[in-house]
């Protein structure tokens, strides 16, 4: 009997979203129709696509506008009890100019709305993963850095 030595492989759902700030440093949450928490625009890797093609699909199918996405701020390694191992990629979506903002439409099917939070108290506004993986995100956008995390958590050293 032969065994295929990729059986043992993880094979991890990817997803890709991305940062957008106001002229506040406030970060945009979108509201889903189809969750009970508010999240980052993006969503799965679909096959064939990069991480920040991704990304760019996602804020194009979510908010209809095309933004410039730039550097990589978190990859987070967060299996989920639901759906198995997950790959998250956060990048930096910048500030959105007031004529990014007066072009969103919202995706009909997928967003009731769209609000700027606080970091400082993104916790209140979301889930605590994706809330660590905000915050993270910042700060390695502050910092000019990017963020290996686990489950939400840095790892460094």
């Amino acid at each position: 009997m032969t065994t295929d030595p990729t059986e043992s492989f993880a094979r991890p759902r990817v997803a890709a979203g991305v940062l957008f700030f106001d002229e506040r440093d406030r970060v945009l949450m979108v509201v889903p129709s189809y969750k009970d928490y508010r999240d980052i625009p993006g969503g799965y890797i679909e096959h064939g696509e990069t991480p920040r093609e991704a990304a760019a699909r996602e804020v194009r199918e979510e908010l209809g506008i095309e933004p410039p996405i730039g550097r990589l701020l978190v990859t987070d390694w967060a299996p989920n009890a639901k759906e198995g191992d997950k790959q998250l990629f956060i990048f930096d979506g910048g500030v959105l100019s007031r004529a990014y903002l007066d072009k969103i439409q919202l995706a009909p099917d997928e967003l009731t709305g769209y609000e700027f939070h606080e970091v400082a108290t993104i916790h209140e506004a979301t889930i605590p993963r994706l809330a660590r993986r905000i915050a993270h995100g910042a700060q390695a956008r502050s910092e000019g850095t990017a963020r290996y995390l686990e489950h939400g958590e840095h790892i460094t050293g």
